[in-house]
């Protein structure tokens, strides 16, 4: 099997030798849930990305295999698929976590959210599957609590940032991070905690036989209001026309008000707040840092 070179670098570059090893165990891995769970027709999806993700069939039935490096994320990721079971979210229909290995229901026919044009209503659809996938499941049962990522461990990375450049803030503008920083308590006061998707977009939103759905879970004990973060700055640098995308935006946020019952500010905060935040990792990991950072000043300005 010829894998991508984007597929195979992103790998080396995330996990390291980790990476490396599981990159030349694919074939084995591959052929190791083939015999587990019957597969056939094993058929890698077009856009590879930080998993092995396949198309392939058990039977007559159409599933997908998922294979990464075991690690908590994606420990994480089963433990949640298994809570929601199937509600607002594509059914786990076994997993190794020892090799790292899902076996998914395939969402048919798979359209992204992204590929809808009308804003409003990709907006009204990420609401519905919210709804589904949270708000109507109620807390998290304790005995998987310890399984999930924990939000306020992802935002401590920013306190790193002070450190990292002498206590200024680095390549972030000064109001705009220090208006984070006052206002993150506050939001993590919020007595609404949940298990929440944490990666929350247009990419991993698809149609199904059985409605819209979401896909990748990080599996998140936080806050609801964060899930508006990710769907905020998505699709991927649609901030080409900086007029367009604030009107965009402000359109959003009445949706979300007009639906969730939502203050205004508290969205803006949360939106801010994972703008920075993605912004920091990708300038820690070298990537394009500047789309979320810009999405962030957009935002500030509303």
């Amino acid at each position: 099997m010829i894998l991508p070179l984007h597929f195979i670098q992103t790998i080396q570059k995330v996990f390291g030798k980790e990476g490396g090893a599981f990159i030349e165990n694919i074939p084995q891995l591959i052929k190791d849930a083939s015999t587990r769970w019957g597969l056939t027709d094993i058929q890698p999806v077009p856009n590879l990305s930080y998993n092995f993700v396949a198309f392939a069939k058990k039977g007559d039935e159409e599933v997908i295999l998922k294979m990464g490096v075991p690690n908590s994320e994606q420990a994480s990721e089963m433990a949640a698929l298994r809570l929601f079971n199937g509600e607002g979210a594509c059914q786990l229909l076994d997993c190794d976590e020892e090799r790292g290995a899902f076996l998914l229901e395939r969402l048919n026919p798979g359209i992204m959210l992204a590929e809808l044009k009308d804003d409003d209503e990709r907006t009204h659809i990420a609401i519905d599957v919210m709804q589904n996938l949270i708000f109507r499941r109620g807390g998290v049962t304790p005995p998987l609590q310890n399984k999930f990522i924990q939000l306020s461990a992802w935002f401590d990375d920013l306190k790193t940032v002070r450190s990292k450049f002498d206590g200024r803030t680095g390549p972030f503008p000064k109001e705009i991070f220090e208006r984070v920083e006052s206002f993150l308590p506050e939001l993590f006061a919020d007595e609404d905690v949940n298990l929440i998707h944490g990666d929350f977009h247009h990419f991993n939103i698809l149609k199904s036989e059985r409605g819209w759905l979401a896909i990748d879970p990080k599996g998140v004990i936080g806050p609801a209001g964060y899930e508006i973060g990710p769907l905020m700055i998505n699709p991927w640098n649609s901030l080409s026309d900086g007029t367009s995308f604030k009107v965009q935006t402000e359109r959003r946020m009445d949706i979300f008000r007009e639906r969730l019952g939502w203050e205004r500010e508290k969205i803006i905060q949360w939106s801010v707040a994972h703008a920075v935040l993605s912004a920091w990792w990708d300038f820690q990991d070298d990537m394009d840092w500047e789309y979320s950072l810009n999405c962030a000043k957009v935002f500030s300005e509303i």
